[in-house]
This record gives C-alpha cells, structure tokens and sequence, in this order.
C-alpha cells in the first residue's frame, strides 16, 4: 500500500511556471515508478510525465515536451514535476500516481496506475 500526496497547484498566467511535489508514504513507498496524470473537465485522464522504475527512463506526452520535467529523489518517494511555459489548454487536475510496473519502461497508460493521489487544480489564465 502506497499513500500519495501532491502540493503546489495554483493560479498562474499564461508563460508562467509552477512546480508540483508529490510524497509517498506507506509500506511500500518507493518501490513504484511514479507519474503526474491529469485530467481536464469533459477530457479523458493523460499522463503527463512518467519515470520508470528501473533506471532513469522518462517519458513525456508530445504536448509538455520542452516545458515540463519530472524528476525524482534516490529513495524513489518523493517526484516533483516543473511545470514551465505553461499555457491554458494545461489547465486540469493533476494527480500524482503509482504504478506497479517495476521496469526500465515508463508507464504511460492511466490505466496501469494502482495508487493515486487527491489531485492539485492548475489553472492557467491567458
């Protein structure tokens, strides 16, 4: 079991940045790759940006590439993604999640989640 919880959502204009922060705790914290998904009103959830478990892999959706970076302490409980450049259409709820797929591949299906987070609203205002 794997608790999540993300801080550092906002309101910010349109060019400007925000950096989220998740923490993982429980008896398993720090043996899942880790993701930022989010979730749009009336859109289906994407994820965002992922790390493998294994390894230093990453993986970006083709809208944040550039903008944003996920990264990661040693211990693998604590991911925070910088958010830069950002633009209206990144407005959404973004959760932090854990995967129990402990490979060199990151997860980039929603559906492959086992853990999520209670969510952070980012809003971008143009």
């Amino acid at each position: 079991q794997v608790q999540l919880v993300e801080s550092g959502g906002g309101l910010v204009q349109a060019g400007k940045s925000l950096r989220l922060s998740c923490a993982a705790s429980g008896r398993t914290a720090g043996w899942h790759a880790m993701g930022w998904i989010r979730q749009a009103p009336g859109s289906e959830r994407e994820v965002v940006a992922a790390f493998s478990w294994l390894g230093d892999n990453k993986w970006y959706t083709d809208s944040v590439k550039g903008r944003f970076t996920i990264s990661r302490n040693e211990d693998k409980d604590r991911t925070w993604l910088q958010m830069d450049s950002l633009k209206p259409e990144d407005t959404a709820v973004y959760y932090c999640a854990a995967s129990s797929e402990r490979g060199y591949t990151p997860v980039s299906d929603p559906n492959q989640y086992n853990y999520w987070g209670q969510g952070t609203q980012v809003t971008v205002s143009s």
